[in-house]
């Protein structure tokens, strides 16, 4: 198997990457190496003899056409992407340009590579297209998300993201490109980059710094430990159906509050010397356009894929402090030198 992952270098694709060369498949990693993209991720499958890295832009198209053409993939797993809500909101253009006008250039690309293959390799090629469940929007107290629910998305990033699964569904349905799409929850885990709440709240509380929570805290996720993610996708393009849309959830809802004073409580314990980390937490500003609640029904993959998450989130919570405990080496040059933990997804006023 001969699979071409974008944005491999970051969060969830370091996570893919790593499983797919150690099972063994050939992997060409293309990623533009952003400021979320983070070579260090890698580190364990750099050298194999099943892997290659191209450092490239999905939205250039003869770049993408050469890596297709030398590197003749019998999937594409399409993970390239900006993904940080708050940083749309004060820059919207690089997630137009990346999310939308990138997946546009890289369905053309994958569309002429794919018409030019003969017939029983077209049969086996399968292009996945990895999304959000902020695609939908917010839910009140009660009900999921599923495959059905309509989309209606309330920030730049989820905008772009869902114009981008519109893109796939067309190029599938207009095209017949053999395309599936993955909607999944929050994630969380090793190599996050620490805008995110998480690896945010374990950093800020190491070095003693004020633990901001958006609004009231109970705004709530559904939060899947990136590992079991990745599963999930290599199942989706094994044993999905080709134009179908798959939610991926773990069915683990937190308020945010609960997630911080988990971190908090975790941390008591395996830092004691700053215990109670919980008197750090601060209540800030609520981000504009912030949905009040997301959770995914992933009843459909369990049924077609048997995939099934097997990390809850105490265990993949625990799992990820310690890790970030364990690998200073990897977070402390983004903490340093990229990103110090600033708040995101402030809007200037006027008047």
């Amino acid at each position: 198997m001969r699979i071409l992952v974008t944005g491999g270098a970051g969060f969830i694709g370091s996570a893919l990457v790593h499983q797919l060369v150690q099972a063994g498949a050939e992997v060409l990693n293309v990623d533009k190496l952003t400021y979320a993209g983070n070579p260090a991720s890698l580190a364990g499958v750099e050298g194999r003899a099943n892997y290659r890295f191209l450092k490239a832009d999905i939205a250039d198209r003869a770049a993408m056409a050469s890596a297709m053409a030398s590197f003749r993939p019998d999937r594409v797993y399409h993970l390239a992407a900006e993904s940080h809500v708050d940083r749309s909101i004060r820059g919207a253009a690089a997630f137009i340009e990346t999310n939308i006008v990138g997946t546009f250039a890289l369905l053309e690309t994958a569309r002429a590579y794919w018409s030019d293959l003969p017939k029983r390799e077209q049969g086996r090629f399968r292009f996945l297209h990895v999304s959000t469940d902020e695609v939908y929007g917010s839910l009140g107290g009660e009900g999921l998300f599923t495959e059905k629910t309509r989309f209606d998305p309330s920030s730049p990033y989820s905008a772009s993201k869902a114009a981008s699964d519109h893109l796939v569904t067309a190029w599938q349905r207009t095209y017949g490109l053999p395309a599936m799409i993955t909607n999944c929850s929050n994630n969380y885990g090793p190599r996050q980059f620490p805008e995110k709440l998480i690896p945010l709240t374990i950093l800020n509380a190491l070095h003693r710094r004020p633990l901001p929570v958006y609004g009231d805290g109970a705004n709530v996720r559904d939060w899947l430990y990136v590992d079991d993610h990745a599963r999930a996708l290599h199942l989706v393009a094994d044993r999905g159906r080709i134009g179908q849309r798959y939610n991926i959830g773990a069915r683990s809802e937190r308020t945010n509050i609960d997630v911080v004073t988990g971190i908090c409580g975790i941390l008591d314990r395996l830092r004691p010397a700053g215990a109670p980390h919980a008197d750090l937490i601060r209540f800030v500003a609520d981000r504009p356009g912030h949905d009040r609640r997301c959770a995914i029904d992933p009843a459909l993959i369990e049924r077609e894929t048997g995939w099934r998450a097997q990390e809850s989130f105490a265990t993949g919570l625990e799992k990820t402090v310690a890790w970030y405990l364990a690998n200073e080496a990897w977070w402390r040059p983004l903490r340093d030198h990229v990103y110090c933990g600033e708040r995101l997804g402030v809007l200037e006023t006027t008047g």
